[in-house]
């Protein structure tokens, strides 16, 4: 009888890759656009592919590396924190894994890698209602970057370029203004809390 080939598959970036053993200090995160990058791409939840969600509208381009953590999900553990620290009440998770960005003095120039980082710190990002949290995080072993172990100690300038660019990236000049705000930017123990209640929300919703 002759023996089928043996077919390896790749795993699916959100399900398939594990947050790391040392998580939430350390995570694997899968990087989905760079710097250099003109066009949005994001991971296709079916099939675990990078598609072009659209052409970036203008001039503004993200200024580290941007993807998410794997095995997270921001539901209803994630949007409870946020009320908890806004005060604000009807927020919902935006359904998505957690968003990280990921800082670094390296020349990185293509998605669709994972990179271990150490998050530092977040923005509390409120999208027209939904909890859309941005972890800042370090790349493991960076020379020049290492040292920031709190996202306070990062160049108040580099804050305000992420900031700007999370506020406006949706938007083009004349459109309606989205409903978007950032209302904290918050230390590494807090990023650390989201983290964990993105775990959380993704085992409710998707097992260990």
């Amino acid at each position: 009888m002759k023996k089928k080939k043996s077919i390896r598959f790749q795993s699916h970036p959100w399900h398939g890759i594990h947050i790391g053993e040392n998580a939430p200090e350390i995570v694997k995160s899968f990087i989905e656009m760079t710097p250099s990058d003109t066009v949005k791409y994001e991971i296709d939840k079916e099939s675990g592919f990078l598609k072009v969600d659209r052409p970036q509208k203008f001039s503004n381009i993200v200024p580290a590396l941007y993807g998410f953590i794997p095995q997270t999900f921001c539901a209803e553990s994630v949007a409870e924190y946020c009320m908890v620290k806004t005060g604000k009440t009807g927020i919902v998770g935006d359904g998505d894994p957690l968003d990280i960005c990921v800082l670094t003095e390296r020349e990185i120039t293509h998605g669709n890698i994972i990179v271990p980082a150490m998050p530092i710190g977040g923005f509390r990002m409120i999208d027209n209602g939904e909890a859309d949290d941005k972890i800042i995080a370090i790349l493991k072993g960076d020379e020049v970057y290492g040292a920031w172990d709190e996202l306070s100690k990062c160049p108040e300038s580099l804050i305000k370029r992420l900031k700007h660019y999370f506020l406006t990236y949706k938007g083009m000049p004349g459109d309606s203004p989205n409903q978007v705000e950032i209302t904290h930017v918050y230390s590494k123990a807090e990023a650390l809390e989201v983290i964990r209640a993105s775990q959380k929300d993704y085992i409710d919703h998707y097992g260990e």
